[in-house]
C-alpha cells in the first residue's frame, strides 16, 4: 500500500504545536512522509515533535497575539514550498474560535486535493472533510478526533498523551537535589500571576520545605530574579533552547505555571502540574492533559470567556487571590502522584470547588 505524504498546519504558538502532538503521531504513523507547518513561535516545539519529518514556518497574518501584514510574494513562496513538498493529504488544525479557510486556500492553490479540517463555515471546495468538533472538547482531544475521521489511527501503544524528543539530563543546571518549578511568565499578561504574587508563592514554598526553581526566558529575567529572590535558584533565561526547559521540567517533582507554553511541556515530559488557570479562555479546552494536575483560580470571575489578553478587573482576582495555602495543599497533594516508569498516575476523581479542581 503506498502511503500519503501528509501536512499537518497548525499555526500558532509552541503550546498550540505541542497541542497537535498526538494527532501528528496518528498522523505519521499512517503517512510515507509527514512536514509539519507552524508559525514563527512554534518551531522550537514542532521539532521537539516525535513524527515530524521536516517543519516548514509561514508567518500568517490571521493568527498570532500582533499579526503582520501579509503580500503576493510571501503567499507565492508558501505556495511554491508547499507544491514541492507534493502532498497527498493536508490537515489544518485550529482552535474552536478560528477559521481553516484561508490555510485551505493556500493548500488548495498549491495543489492539495484533499484537505481536513475542523469547520464551521461553509467551506465550498476547500475542504474534502469538513468536520464538527465536539462541543468543549480539549483541543489536544479534538485534533486527534480529527486525524481519525480523516483516515488516520494512532500507532499501536499510543496513549494519545502529549510527547516530545526524550529530553537531556539538565542536573547542571538545577543541581541533583529534589525540586519543584515555578514558572511565573506567560505571553498573555491576563494569564499569568502578577510579579509579587509570585514571589509570595515561592517563598511560601520554601518555608514548606521545597526547593524551589524558577524558569523562565531571556526576556523574563527580570521576572525570575524578583520572584525566586532569596528563595528559590533563579534559572531566568538559563535554559539554551526549549528541549533544554523540557529537561528541567522532567526532572521536577511538580510544575507550578499559568496557562502558557511550558505548562503544555510539562504534560508532554509527563510532569504533574498545578496550573492558575485565569478563566479568559475555557479550562475544558486548554486544561493540561495527560498528567496529575490541579487548577486553581476563580473560574466564575466576570472575565470569564473574554480571551481578555490584559486583566480587566482591578487586582487580578481571578489569579493573586489564589492563597498561599491552596498552591501549598495543591503540591502537597500531587507529590503522591509522581509518575512510575515514566507513566503518569492518575489522580481519583475529586469534586470541583470554587477555587479549582483536581483531576
Amino acid at each position: 500500500m503506498n502511503l500519503p505524504r501528509s501536512l499537518v498546519v497548525r499555526l500558532d504558538s509552541a503550546g498550540d504545536v505541542l497541542l497537535a502532538g498526538p494527532a501528528v503521531r496518528a498522523v505519521a504513523a499512517g503517512s510515507s512522509h509527514t512536514t509539519l507547518l507552524c508559525g514563527p513561535l512554534g518551531v522550537p516545539a514542532a521539532r521537539l515533535l516525535p513524527g515530524v519529518d521536516q517543519v516548514l514556518v509561514y508567518d500568517a497574518p490571521w493568527v498570532g497575539l500582533e499579526p503582520g501584514r501579509t503580500s503576493r510574494e510571501e503567499c507565492g513562496l508558501l505556495v511554491d514550498a508547499l507544491s514541492a513538498g507534493r502532498f497527498d493529504r493536508g490537515v489544518v488544525l485550529v482552535s474552536y474560535h478560528q477559521s481553516p479557510l484561508p490555510t485551505a486556500l493556500l493548500l488548495a492553490l498549491a495543489g492539495v486535493e484533499r484537505v481536513a479540517a475542523d469547520c464551521e463555515e461553509y467551506p465550498g471546495s476547500l475542504l474534502s472533510l469538513r468536520h464538527h468538533r465536539l462541543p468543549g472538547r480539549h483541543e489536544a482531544e479534538a485534533a486527534l478526533d480529527l486525524v481519525r475521521a480523516f483516515g488516520f489511527r494512532p500507532p499501536p501503544g499510543d496513549d494519545g498523551r502529549l510527547a516530545v524528543l526524550p529530553p537531556p539530563d539538565t542536573t547542571r543546571l538545577t543541581g541533583p537535589e529534589p525540586y519543584v518549578v515555578l514558572h511565573p511568565g506567560a505571553a498573555v499578561a491576563a494569564r499569568r500571576w502578577t510579579a509579587g504574587r509570585a514571589a509570595r508563592a515561592a517563598a511560601a514554598l520554601h518555608t514548606a520545605g521545597h526547593r524551589v526553581v524558577v524558569t523562565g526566558s531571556p526576556a523574563e529575567k527580570d521576572l525570575t530574579a524578583e520572584v525566586a529572590g532569596h528563595h528559590g535558584l533563579d534559572l531566568g533565561g538559563a535554559t539554551a533552547d526549549l528541549h533544554e526547559l523540557a529537561g528541567v521540567l522532567a526532572g521536577a517533582r511538580v510544575v507550578v505555571t499559568g496557562n502558557t507554553g511550558p505548562m503544555h511541556l510539562a504534560c508532554a515530559v509527563g510532569t504533574p502540574v498545578v496550573c492558575l488557570f485565569a478563566p479568559v479562555v475555557p479550562a475544558e479546552r486548554w486544561r493540561p492533559h495527560g498528567v496529575p494536575h490541579v487548577l486553581l483560580g476563580d473560574h466564575a470571575a466576570a472575565c470569564a470567556g473574554s480571551r481578555a489578553r490584559e486583566c480587566p478587573l482591578p487586582g487580578h482576582p481571578c489569579l493573586d487571590s489564589v492563597s498561599d495555602a491552596e498552591v501549598l495543599a495543591a503540591v502537597a497533594g500531587l507529590l503522591g502522584h509522581r509518575p512510575v516508569n515514566g507513566h503518569p498516575a492518575r489522580l481519583p476523581d475529586l469534586s470541583e470547588s470554587d477555587r479549582g479542581a483536581s483531576v
